[in-house]
């Protein structure tokens, strides 16, 4: 396997790409990945929702959280990297893809609990989780609260309140992805037709939300990496130094020359990171 330096040596030997290139990576939207064909899959009755999961390979747990507005198939890339040596859970988040969700406010903390009894639905005692954006701060959410649920955390591209979150409406790549959350939604929804109604109550949340204090953030203990991508256009650098420089011995790291969508636009910079720090026994990041 490549080590971490060396997949990131390449990805920056690689740049924006070559001439024939149509644009820079960065400034693209792959097509969402598939998710391979999982050993158990279904909807776990929790919290008063049906919450969608699937679950692949064998080994130490490890669960992946999609992005707001998103949907775990969204992680098939890094799934198919991670299923060999470990049991990989995805999961929608409620009211996300094919979970269902009540009347009551979508929130961080909410998610957090979903996750958590997920877990104790499926009998996995603690899990390193991977999170990105919305799923890193339900992560940071999930370590902060139930710190004895978790082995490691790497958290990609989250903000530790609104303030860290830049002006999406201004990036042709966000607002792509918000239209095609609008598509998948009505193809995967128990409620296809809400989708106005599902937008505004996640957008509330996130003028609102997290709010991550000093205290609580310098108050994890789990080994974290604090990663984000050079040309992100939601997060704002400030905000991921400031958790990387909070958390005790979190390591910090940011991939080159891609956005808040790395993990589908060079899946081998992400998924090398993701392994290096999934198997290492230090805290820091290289």
């Amino acid at each position: 396997m490549l080590c971490l330096l060396s997949v990131l040596l390449i990805a920056v030997a690689q740049g924006a790409g070559t001439a024939a290139d149509a644009e820079p990576r960065w400034m693209t939207l792959p097509p969402t990945p598939t998710l391979p064909t999982p050993e158990k899959s279904g909807l776990a009755p929790i919290n008063g929702i049906k919450a969608w999961y699937a679950e692949f390979g064998r080994g130490e747990p490890v669960i992946l959280l999609h992005g707001g507005l998103a949907n775990a198939s969204y992680w098939g890339l890094q799934v198919r990297a991670l299923k060999p040596r470990y049991r990989v859970i995805v999961m929608d988040s409620r009211g996300h893809g094919r979970s269902s969700r009540t009347s009551e406010p979508i929130g961080y903390d909410l998610m957090a609990s979903d996750v958590i009894a997920l877990m104790d639905y499926l009998h996995i005692d603690k899990a390193a989780i991977v999170g990105w954006s919305d799923g890193a701060i339900i992560g940071l959410d999930i370590a902060i609260h139930h710190p004895g649920r978790v082995t490691r955390l790497f958290a990609f591209a989250a903000n530790s309140n609104p303030s860290g979150v830049k002006d999406v409406g201004k990036s042709p790549v966000f607002t792509a992805f918000i239209a095609q959350a609008a598509k998948q939604y009505a193809e995967l929804s128990p409620t296809p037709t809400q989708y106005k109604t599902f937008l505004a109550d996640i957008q509330r949340m996130w003028a609102t939300q997290p709010n991550f204090t000093v205290a609580q953030l310098s108050g994890i203990r789990v080994p974290t990496w604090i990663v984000d991508a050079d040309r992100d256009e939601a997060i704002k650098r400030e905000d991921t130094d400031h958790m990387a420089a909070t958390i005790p011995d979190a390591g910090e790291l940011i991939l080159p020359n891609v956005s808040h969508f790395a993990f589908i636009q060079d899946q081998l910079m992400f998924n090398g990171a993701l392994l290096d720090f999934l198997s290492s026994s230090t805290r820091h990041s290289n």
